[in-house]
């Protein structure tokens, strides 16, 4: 007996990111329906029987209409049965997205709500799904056990468990009721209960425990700036003999962090030139960590690049913890602006100001810094 199928998760179809515009969003949200399509065709291309979604297919019950309606048709065309996990974005609750009358109108046949714990789904003879649904957000004990407790070995068939949330190896909270036990899990292997078990939650393509039939597959698009190995979906081709899962790359956005001393001129053009060499700039939210002491000239040539950087990139935004960037005004900043009178007067106040130690030095170093900038644009 053999089947190949593709796991995926965490689709989370009607996310948002407060740093993206409105232009970035709109990008970023029609990419992770077309993920859904090129999973489909990677699929198709390897042969899959049939696509797991191991949670999280939507950011929450409350999603618009038209995001249900995109993932149907997303799915619509994708030629292979398709078994979905509710999860704690998702819960089966008494407001469930998939209760929805755009959901129930627009489904399309071949998509399956694994929406009963522990109940086998026949792929066809010999292959079968079984799910560990979220009905809450906070779920009181470990589900994929629940769900493998009332199933029995099957000689000559295979099954395939779907389970969402944090194991126990992993998760930070062992005393969480709801974490998932690899050992208990890795006994219902052993026991025959099952022989693979597809994880959501984790954004990143993640091995389990020892037995290599426990996997995360990560989120199929990239999510956000600390996930290890996120855009990937796994190919499992599993038989009697074992398991074989391999990750395929699916995602086109990238979360990308720079850090970089910036302590003078050089520096600064270090920067923009690492920037400009950047590929697919349009799909790439960046994060900054700059460290170091400039002066005001410097500083505002570092701003000019950041607003050039963010008319080209999906965004960009600075690390609050990894971000200590001092302005310090040197003389030598002034030289070239042919201020006098009131002006000159200004910046003399200015300056002492953003040397000092007081609340307003920054905003002292701020005002400096669009004085060069201004000047500078009408020479």
């Amino acid at each position: 007996m053999r089947t190949r199928f593709l796991h995926t998760s965490d689709w989370q179809l009607g996310v948002t990111r407060q740093f993206l515009n409105a232009d970035s969003q709109a990008r970023w949200a029609a990419a992770r329906f077309e993920g859904i399509r090129n999973l489909g065709r990677i699929a198709e291309e390897a042969e899959c029987e049939f696509i797991v979604v191991a949670g999280d297919i939507f950011e929450s019950n409350q999603v618009d209409r038209r995001t249900v309606l995109k993932a149907c048709e997303a799915m619509a065309g994708i030629p292979m049965p398709i078994y979905l996990l509710p999860a704690n974005h998702d819960p089966l609750d008494a407001g469930s997205v998939y209760g929805s009358k755009a959901w129930r109108d627009r489904k399309p046949a071949h998509v399956h709500v694994l929406d009963v714990s522990g109940n086998p789904w026949e792929v066809r003879p010999g292959i079968e799904v079984v799910g560990a649904p979220w009905t809450s957000k906070r779920p009181l004990t470990d589900l994929v056990a629940a769900a493998a407790s009332g199933l029995e070995p099957a000689p000559g068939v295979l099954r395939v468990m779907v389970g969402h949330g944090a194991v126990d190896q992993l998760s930070p909270d062992r005393d969480n009721p709801a974490v998932i036990r690899v050992a208990e899990a890795e006994q219902a292997l052993q026991q025959g209960r099952y022989q693979y078990l597809a994880l959501g939650d984790r954004h990143s393509y993640t091995s389990v425990g020892t037995t290599g039939r426990i996997f995360y597959s990560g989120t199929h698009e990239a999510y956000d700036f600390d996930e290890v190995d996120p855009g990937k979906v796994a190919i499992v081709e599993l038989s009697t003999e074992g398991v074989t899962a391999t990750p395929c790359p699916n995602g086109l956005w990238r979360f990308q962090v720079h850090e970089a001393q910036i302590s003078n001129a050089e520096d600064v053009e270090a920067l923009s030139r690492h920037l400009d060499a950047m590929p697919d700039k349009e799909r790439t939210i960046l994060k900054l960590g700059l460290v170091g002491t400039l002066g005001i000239q410097a500083h505002a040539r570092l701003e000019e690049i950041e607003e050039h950087a963010t008319d080209l990139f999906a965004a960009v935004v600075h690390s609050g913890s990894r971000s200590e960037l001092v302005v310090m005004p040197e003389a030598a900043d002034f030289n070239d602006l042919s201020l006098a009178g009131f002006a000159a007067s200004a910046v003399e106040k200015l300056r002492a100001q953003a040397q000092g130690q007081g609340t307003e030095r920054g905003q002292a170093a701020d005002a400096l810094a669009l004085l060069v900038r201004l000047v500078g644009r009408t020479e």
